[in-house]
């Protein structure tokens, strides 16, 4: 588990886990994705909205030498992809080349990084806006015949109301989740795969298939340059993997692994589609292919598909309007998303790093953003949007690669789990190839180098008049805050993974009377579940919302004098983020806190409550408190005695017992109440077994014991009219029967429901033998929080009141 230990150093004020006199907090970020979540993001980022948009204009420009460009471009994304994977592996924080150009050039060029790469995303965001106008608008074309508007401003008038659509839908937090974003890239490769089928068997049909593809080059090396300047966005997005190196499983192999896998399936498909188009299309007489590919522009690859493809053409702008539409929804959010780095961070102003205090979204990033997007595309051709867009990537990547070299210099001491190959030369054939590929572009579009040498300008400007004294003034308000570890090592651990205040009170107590009896210690969690629409990263807007809890629970353990250490974590998922942390931390026992109430269907007592119940790695126990705990008097047992769950029921009261006889705890001699219920359809001998049972195991626990029975018509109804008498109720779960997603069974779920009294709920760690052996004969309850049913679905999960998003989520 990577994890980001506050330690002995300045801190924000007020942004610290805990000041002095309080012991660690730590926060960690929970790890999500695997080698094939992580590939096809760059995958999908990269066969986007550029391959449908720009492979007729490219193609205009090199002709069958577009085969060569994207070639040659897919070496130069390996040779930065090199770097951007030795880069994600020395910082796998989210940051991307922001962070590294910072720590490897300097403040100006990291703010320069920053700026230009916002600026990037928001021109590659209006090419895909334009893009998804010009293929609706020959939809609508094909559908209705002639419009009574001009096509082009048709398209541009449709990319615009996308733009803001996008933009909303951004600012609402809603986004692609993996799964979808899988299955929209899953399609894409489908398409283009299908339609090269189609346009193999044509070219190979015809009685001299290479016929069209001479002369090779017949606008000269110079045209090869262009294409691979104006393409090279569709290369775009491998980044995108190093920069999720948080929330990555095992990213010292699956990211650079990821990031090369990804551009050999993007360069494969693109040469496939290059060599289709410029050899299956059939041209007006006397018109090389290419040019009249050069004519259609970014409707190129849908007319080609029309001429050899059933439905061809629909079905490659349907494709295209759907790349589109993806694209536009990534790119706005990762656009949004420098500029709100950069706005927390004091680069720009603090408007932009804030966060709206409902959809949890930065929402004048987004908002800023978007004006951006729709003003680039209302003033610029598509051609000059891609081109500003390709110089601004090209020289970021430029800047990345030279931060590789410098920060080999600067910091040797860093862990590089994956190293560059054939450095430092093939550090600086990048530098030398990305810069050759901007100055070209020039020859393409001159207005997108003056944008981008305005942008620039304009961005030196506000960082030596603003950005600079806006960070002098954010160092000034820092403070140190110096932080107490707790050394002691105990064996014994109880976790207590807490959502708020009230329920960090009570469950602290308890866990704190349990880990004294076994000279343990309290580990208390607090989950803060990151709503998708940011970055793993950039939810640690919301840890303050963790430290009252925290402190909450490290002021009850204290009256204990019970060791406490206290972590946050940042996760996507809580139950999985508990079960991790109780795997990693070895903890013996672990108690949930039930607030009583569950809205979702098909569980017991809420989404996280079950996943977690499910295989737990400890012992477990759920309590439902009904008055704020404190010692017991009486204690409840309702049990037959048999069973590794009712042996801890048993062990759980004894401990309590224990504690609270001792006189520094107030001396008191709880008493401890064995319970049978007599129904009508029990055996008489029944009684009699339950005595045997339960005097053999008081026996061996060296428990002192009352044994009692009551008549009632049900054993709920006996339980709960007993538990009247009682302090606190401690009870074994059920066996779980087959198929039963009610992983505690109904009799104690109807106890905690209808009693007034605190429950205790029991359930013993089995092994890992017995839990592998149940996971794979039983099904496993639904996890409603999985992004792939739609989201959270259970309403226990509440909000903080403070506008937080939620910790701990337990219910």
């Amino acid at each position: 588990m990577a994890s980001v230990e506050t330690k002995p150093a300045a801190t924000k004020a007020g942004a610290g886990p805990k000041a002095a006199g309080g012991p660690k907090v730590e926060i960690s970020l929970a790890r999500d994705l695997g080698l094939l979540d992580v590939t096809m993001i760059g995958v999908g980022a990269m066969i986007g909205a550029g391959i449908f948009v720009l492979t007729g204009i490219a193609a205009g420009h090199a002709g069958p030498g577009l085969i060569l460009a994207f070639f040659l471009n897919g070496v130069i994304a390996t040779i930065i992809g090199s770097a951007y994977a030795e880069l994600g592996s020395c910082f796998p924080e989210a940051g991307g080349g922001y962070l590294w150009v910072r720590q490897g050039m300097s403040e100006v060029f990291g703010f320069l990084s920053g700026w230009m790469s916002w600026f990037a995303h928001a021109v590659a965001c209006s090419l895909y806006a334009l893009g998804f106008g010009s293929f609706t608008a020959e939809v609508l074309r094909m559908g209705f015949g002639p419009m009574p508007v001009d096509r082009d401003v048709l398209a541009v008038g449709i990319g615009v109301l996308a733009a803001l659509l996008f933009t909303v839908i951004n600012f609402r937090g809603s986004s692609e989740t993996g799964l979808v974003g899988n299955i929209v890239t899953s399609i894409k490769i489908f398409i283009l795969l299908v339609f090269a089928g189609f346009g193999l068997q044509k070219i190979f049909g015809q009685p001299d298939p290479l016929a069209h593809y001479t002369p090779f080059l017949p606008e000269g090396w110079l045209g090869v340059f262009v294409a691979m300047g104006l393409t090279f966005i569709a290369f775009e997005g491998y980044e995108i993997i190093a920069q999720s190196g948080e929330e990555v499983k095992d990213p010292d192999r699956n990211i650079p692994r990821a990031i090369f896998l990804s551009i050999a399936i993007a360069v494969f498909i693109y040469l496939l589609v290059a060599f289709v188009v410029l050899g299956a299309v059939d041209p007006p007489p006397g018109m090389p292919i290419y040019k009249y590919l050069g004519t259609l522009g970014e409707l190129g690859m849908a007319e080609a598909a029309g001429q050899f493809m059933p439905y061809g053409k629909l079905v490659l702008l349907l494709a295209g309007m759907a790349s589109t539409m993806s694209a536009l929804n990534a790119t706005i959010y990762s656009s949004s998303r420098v500029s709100f780095a950069m706005g927390r961070d004091g680069n720009l102003p603090t408007i932009f790093g804030r966060i709206h205090p409902i959809t949890h979204t930065p929402h004048y990033a987004i908002f800023i953003s978007g004006a951006l997007i729709i003003g680039m595309a209302v003033l610029l051709p598509i051609e000059d949007v891609a081109a500003s867009a390709d110089i601004m990537f090209l020289l970021l990547f430029m800047m990345v690669s030279y931060s590789v070299i410098t920060l080999r210099k600067r910091r040797p001491d860093l862990r590089r789990r994956f190293k560059m190959p054939f450095f430092p030369y093939s550090a600086w054939l990048a530098i030398v190839l990305t810069l050759a590929l901007s100055v070209t572009l020039f020859e393409l579009s001159p207005i997108a180098w003056y944008g981008a040498l305005a942008w620039i300008g304009v961005g030196l400007v506000i960082y030596f008049t603003f950005s600079v004294k806006q960070r002098e003034e954010i160092k000034e308000k820092e403070r140190p805050i110096i932080m107490e570890e707790i050394v002691t090592i105990k064996e014994y651990s109880v976790m207590v993974p807490v959502r708020d205040v009230r329920q960090a009170y009570g469950l602290s107590k308890l866990g704190a009377v349990l880990a004294a009896v076994h000279d343990g210690e309290l580990l208390a969690l607090h989950v803060i579940r990151v709503p998708k629409a940011l970055t793993i990263g950039e939810g640690r807007v919301f840890l303050r919302q963790g430290r009252t809890i925290l402190e909450t629970v490290i002021q009850e353990a204290r009256k204990y004098d019970v060791p406490v250490h206290t972590m946050v974590r940042l996760g996507r998922n809580v139950a999985h983020t508990i079960l991790d942390t109780a795997r990693k931390r070895n903890v013996n026992l672990m108690l949930l806190g039930w607030p009583g109430y569950t809205a979702s269907r098909n569980v017991a007592f809420g989404s996280v409550i079950d996943l977690v119940s499910a295989n737990p790695p400890c012992d477990l126990a759920v309590v439902r408190f009904r008055k704020p705990w404190d010692a017991p008097k009486r204690i409840l047992l309702p049990s037959r005695g048999r069973g590794p769950n009712a042996r801890m029921a048993f062990e759980m009261a004894r401990d309590i017992v224990r504690f609270y006889s001792q006189p520094e705890h107030g001396g008191i001699q709880p008493q401890i109440r064995v319970l049978h219920v007599i129904t009508p359809r029990q055996k008489p001998e029944d009684l009699e077994v339950f005595r045997e049972q339960v005097t053999r195991l008081a026996q061996l626990l060296e428990m002192e014991v009352t044994l009692d029975t009551i008549q009632a018509e049900t054993p709920v109804d006996g339980i709960v009219q007993a538990s009247r008498d009682a302090d606190v109720v401690i009870m074994g779960a059920s066996a779980q029967r087959l198929f039963e997603q009610r992983l505690f069974g109904n009799i104690p779920e109807l106890v905690m429901q209808q009693s007034a009294t605190t429950i205790i709920m029991c359930k013993r760690y089995q092994g890992e033998v017995r839990n592998w052996l149940r996971r794979f004969f039983l099904p496993e309850p639904i996890d409603w929080d999985d992004p792939r049913l739609g989201g959270i679905r259970d309403e226990d999960y509440r909000e903080s009141a403070n506008g937080g998003n939620g910790g701990g989520g337990i219910g």
